[in-house]
């Protein structure tokens, strides 16, 4: 009995253990980089999309193979973060914007969600409005939202 114990609480310690470090694995790598250390194209668009713009920092990341590089900026108080291609081109922009801003269904259905509304952004893939993101507090938990440009919930993550 105590061996078929001492097997059981190994058994259940090894599943943890690799459930807990399958989870933590990342397709993604980031880190900081200079203006300098960009590639020319990639440095050529972000100095055209940080014009008026305060440039808060730089990173290189490589998700599934692919590197990308992200200029986060601050324009009139507000986040604007700007993904980028290794050949320069604008992949995404995720930019901050004031609730009073929003089409009417995408604002009923983030107050529907949220005591308290930490920040949205307006979510822009290759050139299109994909959804918006909201990070909302309910229930003194936090959560972020995805919601379509016609209203509708499209993931929670907590």
């Amino acid at each position: 009995m105590i061996q078929f114990r001492h097997r059981f609480v190994v058994g259940c310690a090894l599943l943890v253990s690799g459930i807990i470090g399958f989870g933590s694995t990342s397709t993604a790598s980031e880190k900081a980089v200079k203006m300098k250390d960009l590639p020319a194209a990639v440095r050529s668009t972000v100095l055209e999309q940080t014009r008026g713009a305060k440039l808060r920092g730089l990173s290189k990341e490589t998700e599934n193979g692919k590197t990308f590089y992200e200029a986060e900026t601050l324009v009139n108080g507000l986040t604007r973060d700007i993904l980028i291609d290794s050949n320069g081109a604008v992949v995404e922009i995720e930019e901050q914007v004031g609730i009073d801003s929003l089409p009417k269904p995408v604002r009923a259905e983030i107050e529907s969600r949220a005591d308290k509304i930490l920040k949205v952004e307006s979510v822009t893939k290759n050139g299109a409005l994909a959804f918006y993101e909201a990070r909302i507090q309910k229930k003194g938990k936090r959560t972020e939202i995805q919601i379509s440009p016609e209203g509708k919930l499209l993931t929670t993550k907590q």
